[in-house]
């Protein structure tokens, strides 16, 4: 009887930081949830734009040295400069008139009579503003997107983000799957790095999944289909970039789920296809090395993408799955 309450004790006491974490990130999404919303209903432009535009941004910072963290609810990164005036002379004012006699972008959001780049509603606000000179449809937004960022991908990556969470209405869309599923025959291990000469001499960017042939090859999270078809290297395959901007590359498949096309909205668990051994060759060459699939992730932080190592989440995933799994018995 001792040892199973002091078993009961460590269990709670190593669980309980898992689950305050969860309800901190719960609460954390209703809060932005609710900001979104406030700016709807002020300027009329729609909740899921607002919160891809933040998400994009929030991303990018936590991928670059040079900007500065988040430190509220917002992601949205303004310089200085930018917010008060690049000719303003205290790049710390908060007064709106003066910033918009110097042409900044801060904004007062609130109310409170203060244009604080360090208030999460003005950040947002002051955003929204810059979108509003061009309109409130989806055309229009893309627009005011462009002449923002001055980058194609940068808008493709907003709108599409902006489709996911208007399709499921919520923001906490970070669940993941493991790429097969768990109760088939697969091994890997870590073969981020390793040297590939086909094709001249190149590092592997990513982790090779050995399964048998045809066995199913799944979505990892919620994200959107960049790319299908076929390449050289990879044979057939498919890009899906998911709501954390990370670009999830799967190749090697022996063919594609049906009907799967490029845009479309895939789900943690969704079949997009199966282990297969293509590549290495022009289309349909197959059959030079064992059926495998490549999983490979890629970062991208508003200028280039480049890929790191995908064992440690795969490893995570797994785990996160078995434990749903025994849940549901």
């Amino acid at each position: 009887m001792r040892y199973l309450l002091a078993f009961i004790m460590l269990s709670l006491l190593f669980s309980f930081p898992i689950m305050a974490s969860a309800k901190e990130e719960l609460d954390i999404d209703a809060k932005r949830m609710e900001l979104y919303k406030r700016v709807e209903a002020i300027t009329h432009i729609p909740w899921y734009y607002m919160a891809a535009i933040d998400q994009y941004e929030r991303s990018v910072r936590n991928a670059r040295k040079d900007l500065p963290d988040a430190e509220g609810l917002s992601g949205i990164y303004f310089k200085p400069e930018e917010w008060t005036g690049i000719l303003n002379p205290n790049h710390e004012d908060s007064n709106p008139l003066s910033i918009q006699f110097f042409d900044g972008l801060g904004f007062d959001g609130n109310g409170d009579g203060k244009a604080d780049i360090h208030d999460d509603e003005d950040v947002l606000h002051a955003f929204a503003q810059i979108l509003l000179a061009y309109g409130t449809d989806q055309e229009n937004i893309k627009i005011g997107l462009w002449d923002y960022y001055q980058r194609d991908k940068t808008v493709g990556i907003i709108m599409d983000k902006a489709k996911i969470y208007q399709k499921f209405g919520r923001l906490d869309l970070n669940e993941h799957a493991f790429p097969v599923p768990l109760r088939s025959n697969h091994s890997y291990k870590n073969t981020w790095g390793d040297a590939r000469g086909w094709g001249g001499r190149r590092i592997h960017e990513g982790t090779d999944i050995f399964a048998d042939y045809g066995v199913p090859v799944r979505a990892t999270g919620y994200g959107v289909i960049e790319m299908k078809g076929w390449n050289r290297y990879g044979g057939w395959r498919v890009g899906i970039r998911d709501i954390n901007n990370t670009y999830h590359y799967f190749a090697h498949l022996s063919g594609f789920a049906k009907d799967l096309k490029v845009g479309q909205i895939v789900e943690p668990g969704q079949v997009i296809g199966g282990v297969g051994s293509s590549g290495y060759g022009p289309p349909g060459t197959s059959g030079k090395f064992p059926p495998h699939l490549h999983y490979g992730m890629y970062k991208d932080n508003g200028y280039t993408e480049w890929s790191f190592d995908p064992y440690p989440h795969l490893r995570l995933w797994a785990k996160e799955e078995r434990v749903r799994l025994k849940k549901q018995k």
